[in-house]
């Protein structure tokens, strides 16, 4: 192994204030440090960038610890194993492991887990085999508690946890299937490819009246990855005993001074359940989930999208673009051929 390996590696230089700018975020060059023992040091050959890692920007309390000024990001990464002086973990393994935003890291073996690339590509660990599709599969039907011909409606529906999220409900017996995104190319692509049975692009306006007219009869289950006015409209059609699974709410992650929910009073007289959730609560689940994604993806059943950036200078363009809502699927920045 060189022991001169030039490593380049993304840091927080400024806490974003709205939504964040390049000059936010430093590319360093660095020498890959070398492991000593029980560590590991992994070429990462695809990274992810997530809508959580914007809250992680600001300096303040949260279920992880935020991003320290002058210290590199890190998140999901999946990679190979270029040094390893771990006996569980070899040279040439493929990990996934939490120290992404860099292309090489250091990481004790204890921390990874070894992934099979021969079977589903290394994207996929980062995405629907990964933490996006837990998440839409222990939010539906843990959270949310759907049951087989209840109406769901699914904001975000285009991105990486709504696309799962949606066709999930509908393999489990949905009767009626809807989704938002903020465009006529993304509400084609529900309809058309991932058998939602609506859509709505959000950006038309007037959400509460066209969620009214695609849900008639009103909605059991809503999956919120947007928070803001979408929220507000599907409480307005939420059914008595609904269920919401609150997944996300970035329509605000970015305007700390948007303005409330304001018709939190039908909780009450409609007797809904909202809860947020994460993901981590969930791990107990993943094995199940593996098994009932991976037959459906065998059987053609389940669709998966990405978008893809490449090289590790594009990282920050491809995040303030998941940002802005330029993917379809799920965001991955692509570090070497290997995907």
């Amino acid at each position: 192994m060189d022991a001169t390996l030039v490593n380049r590696v993304w840091y927080l230089a400024a806490r974003p204030t709205g939504f964040p700018a390049e000059t936010d975020f430093e590319l360093r060059e660095e020498p890959a440090a070398q492991p000593g023992p029980g560590q590991v040091l992994v070429r990462n050959d695809v990274m992810s960038v997530d809508p959580a890692m914007r809250g992680r920007m600001n300096d303040v309390p949260s279920y992880v610890p935020p991003f320290q000024l002058g210290a590199p990001l890190d998140g999901g990464a999946v990679g190979t194993v270029v040094a390893s002086r771990s006996p569980a973990v070899k040279v040439g393994d493929s990990i996934l492991h939490g120290l992404g935003w860099r292309e090489y890291a250091l990481v004790d073996a204890e921390r990874v887990r070894i992934v099979d690339t021969a079977a589903a590509p290394a994207s996929a660990y980062l995405g629907v085999l990964g933490m996006p599709g837990l998440t839409a599969y222990a939010g539906l039907l843990d959270v949310a508690r759907m049951r087989p011909d209840e109406t769901v409606f699914v904001s975000g529906a285009a991105g990486a946890v709504g696309s799962l999220a949606g066709q999930i409900a509908r393999l489990r017996g949905a009767r009626l299937v809807i989704g938002s995104a903020g465009s006529a190319e993304k509400v084609r692509y529900l309809t058309e490819e991932l058998g939602f049975d609506a859509a709505f692009n959000y950006r038309d306006g007037d959400v509460r009246g066209q969620l009214k007219r695609l849900a008639p009869d009103g909605i059991d289950v809503y999956f919120d990855n947007v928070g803001g006015e979408q929220l507000e409209a599907a409480l307005f059609r939420m059914n008595v005993h609904g269920r919401i699974a609150v997944c996300g709410a970035i329509s605000q992650y970015n305007t700390p001074d948007a303005t409330g929910i304001r018709n939190l009073s039908l909780l009450i007289s409609k007797r809904l359940t909202m809860q947020g959730f994460l993901v981590l609560d969930h791990w107990a689940r993943r094995e199940a989930f593996t098994e009932e994604m991976t037959g459906w993806l065998r059987e053609g059943r389940m669709r998966v999208s990405e978008t893809f950036a490449d090289g590790i200078d594009d990282a920050v363009e491809a995040f303030l673009g998941m940002l802005r809502g330029a993917n379809l699927g799920k965001m991955i920045v692509r570090l070497t051929d290997v995907v």
